[in-house]
C-alpha cells in the first residue's frame, strides 16, 4: 500500500511539472503573437506575415490553454477543467500539424507533436475513474 501510494504521488508530481512546463510554454507563445510586432512574429514563425487574424486567434487560445492546464487544478474548482484544456490543446496541434503540412512546412511540426504529447500524458494522468 505505501508503495502504491510513492507511486501515486510520484505520478502527481511529475504531472504538475508537465502542466507547468506546457502552460509556461503556452503562455509565452500566447504572449508573442498577442504582444509582438509582426515583423518580429514573421522572423521567428514565417507563417504569421500571411495570416494576422489566426496569429491573434491562436494566441487568445493558447492564453487561455495554458491558464486552464493550471487553474483549475491548483484552486480545485471544477479540476476536470484541466482535463478539458489538455484536450483542446491535442486538437489544436493537429489542427497546428495540419495547417503546417498543408502549407508544406511539415518540419516544423515537431513542437506541436512534443505539445500533443504533453497534453495527452497530463489528459490521462488527471482524469479520474468514474
Amino acid at each position: 500500500m505505501a508503495n502504491e501510494q510513492k507511486k501515486s504521488n510520484a505520478l502527481n508530481i511529475i504531472l504538475w511539472i508537465a502542466q507547468v512546463l506546457l502552460a509556461l510554454s503556452l503562455i509565452w507563445a500566447s504572449s508573442m503573437k498577442l504582444f509582438q510586432s509582426a515583423d518580429k512574429l514573421a522572423q521567428m514563425w514565417p507563417w504569421t506575415a500571411d495570416n494576422a487574424g489566426l496569429v491573434k486567434f491562436t494566441g487568445v487560445l493558447d492564453l487561455l490553454a495554458g491558464i486552464g492546464l493550471v487553474l483549475p487544478a491548483l484552486l480545485r474548482i471544477q479540476p476536470k477543467l484541466t482535463v478539458y484544456a489538455a484536450y483542446g490543446i491535442i486538437a489544436l496541434m493537429i489542427a497546428a500539424s495540419v495547417f503546417h503540412i498543408a502549407r508544406g512546412e511539415g518540419s516544423q511540426i515537431g513542437a506541436n507533436i512534443f505539445f500533443a504529447v504533453f497534453a495527452i500524458f497530463i489528459a490521462w494522468g488527471r482524469q479520474k475513474p468514474e
